[in-house]
């Protein structure tokens, strides 16, 4: 009788990958867990350690109305840096379409398929590496500074009534009960109940990690350069410096990189590089309870990894461009207008890639060209939020269950 464990190997240690390992690991499978630095030293390090349930809706109207003001703002939400313009053309082109009214309530349908189960998912999550205290009990709060700034927010507001979330709008001397560290100039609010916060994201990847090779996982250090089949059917992930590792199925969840490796398997994907950028402060002079979201400056203040995070931003400009940390510094500026009692000593700043598909939906899907090959990337802003679901969905489909979420939209071939 052959009783040998099923392997995978799963390239790719941020939140998204270690939750798969774990998972897997979990349901029996022997998983060997590849990443070219330690687990969550990548773009998971410096996420903004938010559960943000209601961030499913992509492109639209909505969004188009304030693209061509977010370019023009040099301290805006948005910056494309020319050079990279060109390159850029036909992701926004995909962008566009994926907005269009036929297409746009399929992909919020799509979103929260993913975000309704996230909050239970992720807390069981935490349950299986014994560390349910990581997630806050304080839910999140969207701000906003005049009545327009509110009016011009109608669209998410409408979109959360129409799939009924939990949220309530405040004013005035209600803001400040939650939250007396916001500026009186705030006009109105939204608490969020349900948007939970990481108390430290790396230190979750890091516990992923470990409980996965409790379990019995390895970690191999190594960066992925292609994924071949054996003559017996397995497959093997190829690194660059030369290792070859057989598993019976591979699962890419590489972030941004993913994209080189689905390129070398004949199937393209249009996945960019959202940078963000934020400023870890370890010597606030202020204490904050609830996350805060600027919804028109599209940036949030986190109190998390024992300091307080101030971060968001998209900065279109590719792998290579090195940061400027002109964004970041941007946004602790307007932190300290909401915030205004926040200082920043002991501070340090960070620059990481989002990996963001044109329709804003990630990719869970088996690959279209080669058996036993797994996707797990494209979640956007959303990584975080997505991290168990998305390791449920996978573990589901490499075992041979039927998972509880159409798989049609996250589908690789789908563009």
């Amino acid at each position: 009788m052959n009783d040998r464990k099923r392997t995978v190997a799963v390239v790719g240690a941020g939140v998204i990958g270690a939750a798969i390992a774990l998972e897997l690991q979990r349901r029996g499978l022997q998983v060997t867990l590849i990443d070219k630095g330690e687990p969550g030293r990548g773009t998971s390090y410096g996420n903004m350690a938010s559960i943000a349930l209601d961030f499913a809706a992509g492109s639209g109207p909505n969004t188009w109305r304030k693209i061509p003001r977010w370019l023009l703002d040099p301290e805006g939400p948005v910056w494309l840096r020319p050079a990279y313009a060109l390159k850029m053309a036909p992701w926004f082109l995909r962008f566009i379409a994926a907005g269009r009214p036929s297409r746009l309530r399929d992909i919020e349908d799509a979103g929260m398929s993913l975000s309704n189960p996230a909050l239970a998912d992720f807390r069981a999550m935490l349950d299986t590496i014994a560390a349910p205290d990581l997630m806050t009990d304080e839910g999140c709060l969207a701000i906003y500074e005049t009545e327009a700034e509110f009016t011009g927010d109608r669209g998410h507001i409408d979109f959360m009534r129409r799939y009924g979330f939990d949220f309530d709008v405040l004013e005035g001397a209600a803001i400040r009960d939650l939250e007396p560290s916001l500026s009186p100039s705030i006009a109105k609010a939204v608490l969020l109940p349900d948007n939970k916060t990481i108390r430290d994201p790396y230190r979750l990847v890091v516990k992923l990690a470990a409980a996965a090779r409790e379990r019995g996982a390895t970690f191999v250090s190594g960066a992925a350069r292609t994924v071949e089949k054996n003559a017996d059917g397995t497959s093997v992930v190829l690194l660059e410096n030369g290792e070859r590792i057989a598993a019976d199925f591979v699962v890419l969840a590489a972030g941004v990189h993913t994209r080189f490796l689905a390129q070398k398997l004949g199937e393209p994907i249009p996945l960019e590089t959202e940078r963000g950028y934020h400023t870890q402060i370890m010597q606030p002079g202020v204490s904050m309870r609830y996350s805060v979201i600027w919804p028109h400056r599209a940036f949030m203040i986190t109190p998390t990894a024992g300091g307080i995070r101030v971060g968001g931003n998209v900065e279109l400009a590719g792998l290579d461009a090195a940061p400027d940390f002109r964004r970041a510094r941007v946004l602790v500026r307007h932190a300290q207008r909401a915030v205004p009692g926040l200082e920043v000593k002991d501070a340090s700043e960070w620059m990481g890639h989002r990996p963001a598909l044109p329709d804003t939906i990630p990719i869970i899907s088996p690959s279209s060209k080669m058996q036993g090959v797994w996707y797990a990337t494209g979640h956007g802003h959303l990584g975080l939020t997505y991290s168990a679901t998305t390791a449920r969905l996978i573990a589901d489909m490499v075992t041979g269950a039927r998972p509880a979420v159409d798989m049609t939209p996250f589908r690789i071939d789908r563009y």
